[in-house]
């Protein structure tokens, strides 16, 4: 009942009182992933023409680059046009920001999402609201192939739960409305795993959502605990790759099929694994992807006017995939996402510490950083890899130092080694985090 009132009547309302249309462009987006894709590429084509056209009148940036580069929006008249433009990375994003914001909109009225992303390189990156509202819609179609529906009860198991930012007025909205259940990646230890376990075994969430190697860890944990009785309606897995063992345990524990999702903090979900769990959908109503030969992503947001991303290079390699599935949705398919990986840090005090959720406590709080990969090389030694802008110095490396403190305690000792920059793996994958020493205790706890 609480379910059905939540979904029915609270999401509504809140919607209503806020002046968000997300729950209008969820029902229009429920009919239209099932079009053919070729109504879908349409779609596109004239979505990038018009993000294009308005990046060009109103966003100093692209207006330069793509005069420099010969090109014009016009010059688009289908989507393979698209290639002759220039490509965004990460880098452009942090030493132009401003000039990427687009003219007619008050920076001050933005949201803003501070992000270290997939590479450990810090941006900023402003949204308008009538894209949070359409981007908020996609998620939320997409987290019901999961089998979790609008209203029922979420665990998290996720660093930094957001509510507690908005004090009391979070923790209410939080208890009330969004009913989430958190466990805190940045902090774990026996005991929280336990009691997390308790109230999910109480509550009876119809979703458990987290990071792909936290949700591993919650299911060895409830299976050395002999607990095998909670059954969610869905489980999504997303931050960093899936692999096929984690996927097999936290499918056996839980007795529910992990949906594997695809997204980032700039552009938000990018794509989806739906109840056939073969390939992700792309979210090809807020995003346009390309997939050139080297693998490497490149996302065009289609939605965002503030701060448009056009042929942004996320840093991910991808396999495309020329196939249709048997759902019967016409959105896009990648076959699987190579990039991403992060492990776990082990502290003396026997906690362990998401590598995802160190990023946004280190790399996004440290002045100065423009990448950085940490390396435990023990479990009282840390390697600090750091790639410097001309904003680091003193006042750098005296938070460094109280991060790590913090965050390890003071036996923990630490080495910051200033580097040109941090290469990628031979399969393109980007690892701001290695331990060793975690791996190892992880691996025991499985047993």
């Amino acid at each position: 009942m609480i379910d059905f009132l939540n979904r029915n009547v609270m999401h509504p309302f809140m919607a209503w009182r806020a002046g968000s249309d997300h729950l209008k462009h969820y029902r229009d987006l429920q009919l239209t992933q099932f079009d053919p894709p070729e109504v879908i590429r349409a779609r596109q084509l004239i979505a990038v023409r018009a993000q294009l056209q308005h990046a060009y009148a109103n966003v100093p940036y692209y207006r330069a680059a793509w005069n420099r580069a010969g090109v014009h929006p016009d010059d688009v008249r289908t989507l393979e046009d698209l290639k002759t433009f220039p490509i965004l990375t990460k880098t452009d994003i942090r030493r132009h920001e401003r000039a990427l914001l687009s003219s007619g909109f008050d920076a001050s009225k933005l949201r803003v999402k501070r992000t270290s992303g997939s590479t450990g390189v810090p941006l900023n990156i402003y949204i308008d609201e009538p894209a949070v509202q359409f981007k908020t819609a996609c998620t939320l179609r997409s987290d019901e192939w999961s089998g979790w529906r609008l209203g029922q009860r979420v665990a998290k198991v996720w660093g930094n739960p957001e509510y507690r930012h908005f004090g009391l007025k979070g923790r209410l909205r939080n208890y009330f409305f969004d009913r989430a259940v958190y466990l805190d990646t940045l902090n774990l230890n026996d005991e929280r795993i336990a009691e997390f376990a308790a109230r999910i075994r109480r509550q009876r969430p119809g979703l458990i959502f987290g990071h792909a190697h936290s949700l591993y860890l919650l299911a060895c944990s409830l299976k050395k605990s002999r607990v095998m009785d909670v059954r969610p309606n869905g489980i999504i897995s997303t931050a960093m790759l899936l692999h096929d063992w984690q996927r097999a345990v936290i499918e056996k524990v839980f007795d529910c099929p992990v949906t594997n999702r695809y997204g980032c903090e700039e552009v938000s979900l990018i794509a989806s694994e739906c109840e056939e769990h073969n390939g992700l959908h792309v979210n090809a109503d807020s995003l346009y992807t390309e997939v050139p030969a080297c693998g490497k992503l490149l996302v065009t947001d289609l939605t965002n006017r503030a701060m448009p991303l056009i042929r942004y290079q996320i840093g991910d390699v991808v396999t495309p995939s020329q196939r249709c599935c048997k759902c019967g949705r016409g959105l896009p398919l990648i076959e699987r996402i190579e990039g991403r990986d992060a492990d776990y840090v082990l502290t003396p005090a026997g906690q362990l510490i998401s590598g995802i959720s160190l990023t946004e406590n280190f790399a996004l709080l440290i002045p100065g950083t423009a990448q950085m990969q940490i390396v435990q090389e023990s479990l009282y030694e840390l390697r600090i890899r750091l790639v410097a802008d001309d904003e680091f110095g003193p006042e750098s490396r005296r938070k460094i130092g109280e991060l790590v403190e913090e965050t390890f305690g003071p036996a923990v000792q630490y080495e910051v080694e200033l580097v040109d920059a941090i290469p990628q793996e031979p399969s393109g994958k980007y690892r701001f985090c290695i331990s060793k020493v975690a791996r190892e205790h992880m691996e025991a706890m499985s047993v």
